[in-house]
């Protein structure tokens, strides 16, 4: 089913035995436009802790309840890497992360997850680099990228407003433009396909070709 990232936002989040929090915001990768965790806001259960889960742990999304159901428990959560809240998702901590919930990583192989029940990821070897051992710069947060501009090939559409995400292969198969400035009352959506540059670091903007 495709779902905005704005709805999924306060969804529930079930863990084996209880409530675990909310959905804060998801981490994409800008690469495969699919995403890579879960934000979890933990309230006061875990004050301080950005609590990242993994499409591996997630079950199932239940609209009607507004709810996602997690294969974890909370001692599994709160015996987990831990990630300041203030720093960025390195590669090594990912890594940490994979090899305490016996994940297999997602980096390597297709790059996608697979449109299973229990999202298998593809085992092959993957190969280590100097490169991966530093921060991930490919990992993006979509509450950060929210407002971000788009340019079409002949100026500017509109900034990004929400992403509408697959939640069996969490593939982000939308962008919501927001044309208020050029096209007023309308939005459109932009496939990741469609877009042929991104400026993180130049203009905060993305290129639609």
């Amino acid at each position: 089913m495709l779902s905005k990232a704005g709805t999924l936002k306060g969804y529930k989040l079930h863990s084996l035995d209880g409530e675990i929090g909310k959905v804060k915001e998801f981490y994409f990768d800008d690469q495969h436009w699919t995403i890579r965790y879960l934000v979890a806001d933990t309230g006061n259960w875990l004050p301080g802790r950005k609590v990242l889960i993994s499409p591996h742990a997630l079950v199932a999304v239940i609209a009607e309840d507004q709810h996602i159901a997690i294969n974890l428990t909370k001692e599994q959560i709160e015996d987990s890497p831990s990630l300041n809240k203030d720093k960025p998702v390195s590669r090594q901590f990912q890594e940490a992360c994979c090899a305490y919930y016996k994940w297999p990583p997602y980096w390597g192989g297709p790059n996608t997850w697979e449109s299973h029940p229990d999202i298998v990821r593809d085992r092959e070897e993957w190969r280590e680099s100097q490169d991966e051992k530093a921060w991930d710069s490919h990992l993006r947060s979509t509450r950060d990228v929210s407002g971000h501009h788009v340019q079409a090939t002949d100026g500017e559409i509109g900034h990004v407003e929400d992403f509408i995400i697959d939640d069996e292969t969490w593939a982000i198969r939308y962008l919501i433009v927001d044309t208020h400035n050029w096209w007023p009352g309308k939005k459109v959506l932009v496939s990741p396909q469609w877009i042929e540059r991104v400026s993180w670091n130049e203009v905060e903007s993305l290129r639609q070709s």
